[in-house]
């Protein structure tokens, strides 16, 4: 596992890089005005377009095979392999095309869907409604659906389409062509990544080397500097869990460390401390999530957090009975630009070197008052604007405690001026919270809530 002079740097995305992803020019590239409607009839290859519409038909009839349905799922399969390695060695725009085709070709019929809901409408209140609502449902399934299931039946197919996602993403705000793709496969993997589907898997020091390599690179809250910044993370006082699934070969889908400790924690500094002894397990009391990371870019708005955190203060009150609180010690990463927009000029000046100001500098009080507020109050479309608020307010927590200096590394500093913040995980009032969240009040402890009175 290690090499001499190999030093591992996280990334905050994913791992695998898929061969000839489209470049950042591509990605700003608009897309071919011409649709692929009118380029499978065509003769000639216009600007731009990758495949020529002789070819641009070849592959059509390609992909429209993989989802014939006079062949069996295992043929199927075998054709939807067979693409997916001329996918592999296609270009970046010749990918697109493939996009594009997937997208707009494989779409539901309308005309079957007009006759249903008619059908539907009609049958409202009768006896035929039932089957008339099955017909409906029937009607909408489009042949895109078929088309991924049939990619997923052979081996590699589960991580074709999460790369295929991936690749996918960066693109859709410029193309809103490729959106029922992309939306197709988000449906698909909400049920093919079902919990209930998933393996929850303890990382040690002893896991498989290529296991270990990958949590390394995952790693997207604080990257891990070196293989004694790792081992610190996985020393006995440590526990590292994340979620697989069986088709991806033993790539995690999202993973989180957990330090066990006597006290919520107020700073990262010494849990990232390579030097520092192992805690005495006998007296630990508190779990500390201190990092979540998403491994899978594919898998965007797939959501694994809540499960995760539940199974993981479960196993961990399995094997340490006196732990009594879960909480997390979480970066605060929209706040300098939120605060960017909504402080004075001269109040932001005064904040450049936070670490400097002293502890009943009113400047000092002024930076956590906004910082409770944005916590606590700012909200966008009825959820909370930070993005980890967002994540662990949505899974029942509550805005706990701000630690000043909690991460006084640059990045820190840069992205909140080296503010953390607790969320408090209660089981008894998970649900509580969640409603409130609903409402559209924030759930707050008493401490963030004198901060910006």
């Amino acid at each position: 596992m290690w090499r001499p002079g190999f030093e591992p740097k996280a990334t905050a995305g994913t791992l695998r890089e898929p061969k000839p992803m489209a470049s950042t020019a591509a990605v700003a590239q608009a897309p071919s005005a011409r649709t692929t409607r009118e380029r499978l009839v065509a003769t000639w290859r216009r600007g731009e377009e990758a495949l020529s519409p002789r070819v641009l038909r070849k592959t059509l009839a390609d992909l429209q095979s993989i989802v014939d349905t006079r062949v069996s799922e295992v043929e199927g399969g075998r054709r939807a392999k067979a693409f997916a390695k001329w996918y592999a060695t296609a270009s970046a725009d010749e990918r697109r095309d493939a996009w594009s085709l997937m997208s707009e070709q494989f779409g539901p019929d309308p005309k079957k869907i007009a006759s249903a809901r008619e059908h539907y409408e009609a049958s409202h209140g009768t006896p035929e409604e039932g089957a008339a609502e099955i017909r409906l449902r029937k009607a909408m399934v489009s042949p895109r659906t078929r088309l991924m299931q049939r990619f997923a039946a052979f081996p590699e197919g589960m991580r074709f389409l999460v790369d295929l996602r991936a690749e996918i993403l960066p693109h859709l705000k410029g193309d809103k062509r490729l959106i029922p793709l992309d939306a197709e496969l988000e449906t698909l993997f909400s049920t093919w990544f079902d919990v209930a589907f998933l393996e929850l898997r303890r990382l040690s020091w002893d896991s498989p080397a290529s296991l270990i390599e990958k949590l390394i690179k995952y790693e997207a809250v604080h990257d891990i500097r070196s293989w004694a910044d790792l081992k610190n993370r996985l020393d006995s006082d440590r526990r590292c869990y994340g979620f697989f699934h069986p088709k991806l070969d033993g790539d995690p889908l999202i993973f989180v460390e957990v330090a066990l400790t006597d006290a919520i924690s107020d700073s990262i500094t010494p849990l990232l401390d390579e030097t520092a002894a192992a805690a005495d397990l006998t007296k630990a009391t508190t779990a500390i999530f201190y990092s979540i990371s998403n491994c899978q870019t594919g898998l965007r708005g797939v959501s694994f957090g809540d499960s995760l955190i539940k199974r993981v203060v479960e196993t961990l009150k399995e094997e340490f009975p006196k732990l009594k609180t879960f909480a997390t010690l979480s970066p605060i990463p929209g706040f300098r630009s939120w605060l960017v927009k909504n402080a004075p000029a001269d109040k932001l000046a005064a904040w450049e070197k936070p670490l400097e100001l002293a502890a009943r500098a009113p400047e000092r009080q002024e930076l956590l008052a906004f910082a409770a507020r944005y916590l606590g109050k700012e909200m966008q479309e009825g959820k909370p604007v930070d993005p980890v608020a967002r994540f662990h307010l949505g899974n029942g927590a509550r805005v706990e405690r701000l630690n000043w200096a909690g991460d006084p590394s640059a990045k820190g500093v840069k992205q909140s001026f080296g503010l953390m913040v607790n969320y408090l995980y209660d089981p008894k009032r998970i649900d509580k919270h969640r409603t409130l969240l609903s409402q559209g009040e924030i759930p707050i402890s008493g401490a963030i809530e004198d901060l910006y009175r």
